[in-house]
C-alpha cells in the first residue's frame, strides 16, 4: 500500500493491462486485507480514496483470477466490507396495510 495517486495508475496499466483513464474504478487492497484503495478517473485527473477496515478484512478474488469485474451495487458492498461474492439477502419489506 505504499503506491499513491501516481504509482497505481502505472500499476493499472503496466499489471493489469487496462486504461486507468478510462472511467473504471480500480480497487487495491493491501497484503493484510484490511486497506483498500479506489482509484478513478473523472475527466480531469485522478481520485484516490482509502479505506482501513477497524475488523475483519475486505473480501477480494483469488490471486488466480488476477482480476474482477464489479457491478456498481457489487463495489458498494466492497467498499462496506460485504461479501460481493455472497451477500446476504434479506427479505422484502412487508406489505402496509
Amino acid at each position: 500500500m505504499r503506491k499513491g495517486i501516481h504509482g497505481l495508475p502505472v500499476q493499472a496499466q503496466e499489471v493489469l493491462r487496462q486504461r486507468p483513464a478510462s472511467g473504471a474504478v480500480f480497487a487495491f487492497r493491501g497484503r493484510r486485507g484490511d486497506r483498500i484503495k479506489p482509484l478513478y478517473w473523472d475527466g480531469q485527473g485522478f481520485c484516490l480514496y482509502c479505506k482501513v477496515l477497524e475488523r475483519g478484512r475486505f473480501p477480494w478474488p483469488s490471486p488466480a483470477d488476477a482480476m474482477a469485474r464489479l457491478t456498481s451495487a457489487q463495489l458498494a458492498m466492497l467498499w462496506e466490507g460485504i461479501d460481493w461474492r455472497r451477500p446476504a439477502w434479506t427479505s422484502p419489506p412487508a406489505r402496509v396495510a
